[in-house]
Order: structure tokens, then C-alpha cells, then sequence
């Protein structure tokens, strides 16, 4: 099993410090890595964690120098997909070939993305953790926070060795995380819910659970679900509607009071992830020749409110 002793989050927002705070907190080695003003505000006065079991200021390294990077043991990948390539082209050449990666990210391409940059053994993980940060330093967790991980390809025997240690390490900081024998099936699954909750919550500013309580919001996710399974189904995943309506239906019960990670950027002004969640449906749709009218909709209105905001 591989000990991870320097472990660094690549990525500062809510949910790199969520689990990089969480490790610090069992007293692990952790860098959290980002930009430089909420970099500074947590080096100065500590990681605040508003979580729903404790509140607590964490002391916890960080930093904007990617360069520290050069001893990593393991690397929490956090940034926002549209940023994976910059940030891994960034980092290949200092990257110890030992180093294990990651992925923390919205959306199904990045492990595949950042396979091609870096020669080290990078793993995707399934997050389900409801956070937003509150200016530079608060973390505010509304519910959950647990982590699937595994490999899409055969698991080879240090493959096993380092999902093993990834999960012993987060279950000693109160994490749960466990190895998904069909890691991919619960990538999409978490993609799904992505794209049936994240990009309606940005264009009403609205919480998961207020959106199901109005009829044609649910219908709307209901359609927008119909058109993910039929590009689910030509990609080759076999994901019931049942299963897949029983994903979306845990969101808004177990993280009611979240919005979306495509709200928040909206409301901070940023570039949301739009263009790998319902954007790359709508892409998929077009080479399989599939009608993605509803995924179509939300993103055209995800892309008319960012087209809105100053350059």
C-alpha cells in the first residue's frame, strides 16, 4: 500500500479545500495551492471549515508556486476542467513519475486529458460533497463528503496499491472512500447529476431543493436525463432510468440547501464549466446524430449569461 506523505491540492476553491482541509485536520502534510490572495488569506489566519458535524479555524499550508509541487507524493486535482490542461502542462516538468494524481473535477474527460500531458498514474474520483466558499478563507459545507475512486482501465497491482492508499488516507481524516469496481458507470452517474441540477440552479441562483419543488423544473431535469441516457447509451454505458433517476433524486434530498458549482462561478463572475457538462453532451450529440434539445437549451442560457460578463 503507498504512504502519501506531501500531498497538495492543485486548485484552492470550495471543494479542494473541503478535502484538503479535511486531511490537514488529521494532521497530514497538505499545501493547498491557488490563487494568490485567498492563497495568502489562509497561510495568514488558517482554513475556516463551517461544517455540519464541527466549525473550526484549520492551520494549513498554501501557496500560489506551482514549483512546490516538485516533491509531491500526491496531488489533489481541483481546478476547473477548462483549466486541466494549462495546469498539468504547467507541472509536467517538474512532476516526480512517482507522483500519484488525483482528479477531483467536474465532468468525465479530464483523467483522459491529463493522461496525455503527464506520464504519472492519475486516477478519477467520484465526489459527491455540497461546499461553497465564503470569501478567501471560509468553507462552508452543506452536506456530504464522501469519494469514490478507481481506474478505468485493468487494475494493475500498483494501481491497487495506490487507490489503497488514497483510501486509507482519507478514511484516517473521516473521509469515506472506497474502490468502485465500475469507476466509469459512477463517473456518469455524478455527470449526470451535473448536468441535470448545475447548469438550472445557475440560471435561477436557486438551491437543489427549491428547484424540485417546482413541477416543470422537475420535468425539465426529467427530459434533460432522457437525452444524457441515450448518449450514455452510445458511449457504451448501461445506465438504467431507474438508477439514474435515483441519482438525481438523492441530490436535492441530500444536499437541499446547495447550489451549483455553475451558480457560484456565475455569481463571482467566472467562466463556469459549462462547455463539459451539458456542452459536451450537446457535443456527443452531434456526432452520434442525437436531437439534445433540452441540454441545448440550459447551455445556450449558461453561455448568453457568461457572454454577459466583462472581459
Amino acid at each position: 500500500m503507498k504512504n502519501f506523505k506531501k500531498i497538495y491540492v492543485l486548485g484552492a476553491g470550495a471543494v479542494g479545500c473541503f478535502f484538503g482541509g479535511m486531511l490537514a485536520r488529521a494532521h497530514h502534510d497538505v499545501t493547498l495551492v491557488g490563487r494568490s490572495d485567498r492563497a495568502l488569506a489562509i497561510q495568514d489566519h488558517g482554513l475556516a471549515m463551517e461544517c455540519q458535524t464541527f466549525n473550526e479555524t484549520i492551520p494549513i499550508k498554501a501557496s500560489n508556486d506551482i514549483s512546490l509541487l516538485s516533491d509531491a507524493d500526491l496531488i489533489l486535482l481541483c481546478v476547473k476542467s477548462h483549466d486541466t490542461e494549462k495546469a498539468l502542462k504547467d507541472l509536467a516538468p517538474i512532476l516526480p513519475k512517482e507522483t500519484v494524481v488525483l482528479s477531483l473535477q467536474n465532468g468525465v474527460a479530464n483523467v483522459d486529458v491529463a493522461s496525455q500531458i503527464i506520464s504519472t498514474a492519475v486516477y478519477p474520483a467520484v465526489v459527491y460533497v455540497a461546499c461553497g466558499m465564503v470569501g478567501d478563507r471560509v468553507m462552508k459545507h452543506h452536506g456530504r463528503g464522501e469519494l469514490l475512486v478507481g481506474t478505468v482501465g485493468e487494475l494493475s497491482l500498483r494501481d491497487s496499491e495506490n487507490l489503497a492508499g488514497v483510501c486509507e488516507l482519507f478514511q484516517s481524516a473521516a473521509v469515506p472512500c472506497e474502490i468502485a469496481p465500475q469507476i466509469l458507470k459512477d463517473m456518469w452517474l455524478k455527470f449526470l447529476v451535473n448536468c441535470s441540477y448545475n447548469a438550472i440552479s445557475g440560471i435561477g441562483q436557486i438551491a437543489y431543493g427549491e428547484m424540485v419543488k417546482v413541477p416543470e423544473i422537475v420535468k425539465l431535469i426529467n427530459g434533460i436525463t432522457e437525452e444524457f441516457l441515450q448518449i450514455a447509451a452510445q458511449k457504451g454505458l448501461h445506465i438504467e432510468r431507474h438508477e439514474a433517476m435515483a441519482a438525481n433524486d438523492a441530490i436535492a434530498k441530500t444536499m437541499s440547501t446547495q447550489i451549483s458549482s455553475t451558480a457560484q462561478d456565475l455569481r463571482r463572475g467566472k467562466k463556469s464549466e459549462i462547455d463539459y457538462l451539458n456542452g459536451y453532451i450537446v457535443k456527443l450529440g452531434k456526432e452520434y446524430e442525437i436531437p439534445t434539445p433540452l441540454n441545448e437549451s440550459v447551455y445556450a442560457m449558461i453561455k448568453m449569461l457568461e457572454s454577459r460578463m466583462p472581459i
